[in-house]
């Protein structure tokens, strides 16, 4: 079990695609492109920041409906043997407690999903017993630069800067975030890419960089074996 992590725009959903066919394994993606909530919480951000709501009252239903929907992936993905998670929720706490100091959601609703998301990871070792973490936590490190442009390649109007101001800051705060969030993760192995310099979703090169680090990785960890690892660096180079 691999999970991807990363800040928005920093490739998470591209990187998983990419490794579920060069694996051949199933990949459970983040519930984005059909969600109801997420633009609404977009909107309701911008409200507060213009003064108009005092708080967002679509970011503590995002966040429920988010932490549900990976509590339900991550307890599919632990009953097979070979998947990849789009985002994890090992890192979904991130964005709750960036709402709170904001003052996009209330203290209140900051204990509400604590309680509920400390509840949810005493499951999760019940799961399987097996898997009681992932094999390899996937890291993708991007600078605000390539986050901004890829934000505004898959062209969700919400996300754009253009559309609030604020985004500025909020997009700044989410790096920060990350970086305090990389160096407290110890439920797996880490393993970060630098997603500025590799572009892995143009170029094919960079790409099979990519790929080659995170096989060479798994292979250290057990998790493939040196020879399917081969296998698959001489299939892409046909």
């Amino acid at each position: 079990m691999i999970t991807i992590s990363g800040v928005i725009g920093s490739g998470k959903s591209s990187i998983t695609e990419i490794l579920s066919q060069e694996l051949g394994t199933k990949a459970f993606y983040e519930p984005v492109q059909n969600n109801p909530i997420l633009p609404m919480f977009y909107h309701g951000n911008k409200m507060v920041e213009e003064g108009k709501w005092e708080t967002n009252p679509y970011a503590f239903e995002l966040q429920i409906y988010y932490v549900s929907k990976r509590f339900d992936m991550l307890k599919q993905a632990v009953q097979e043997d070979n998947n990849i998670l789009d985002r994890s929720i090992y890192e979904d706490e991130i964005f709750m407690r960036m709402n709170v100091e904001q003052g996009h959601a209330t203290e209140e609703e900051w204990k509400v999903y604590k309680d509920l998301l400390n509840t949810m990871m005493e499951e999760y070792p019940n799961f399987s017993p097996y898997k009681k973490a992932p094999d390899l936590m996937v890291l993708i490190k991007v600078d605000y630069d390539t986050m901004v442009s890829r934000i505004e390649k898959r062209g969700r109007a919400f996300e754009q800067i253009d559309y609030d101001p604020s985004l500025v800051q909020y997009y700044h705060d989410l790096i920060e975030h990350y970086e305090k969030w990389e160096k407290e993760y110890d439920a797996s192995p880490l393993l970060v890419i630098d997603g500025t310099k590799y572009d892995f979703i143009e170029s094919i090169q960079d790409r099979n960089t990519v790929l080659n680090t995170i096989e060479d990785k798994l292979v250290e960890l057990g998790s493939l074996s040196a020879k399917k690892v081969e296998f698959l660096k001489q299939r892409r180079h046909q």
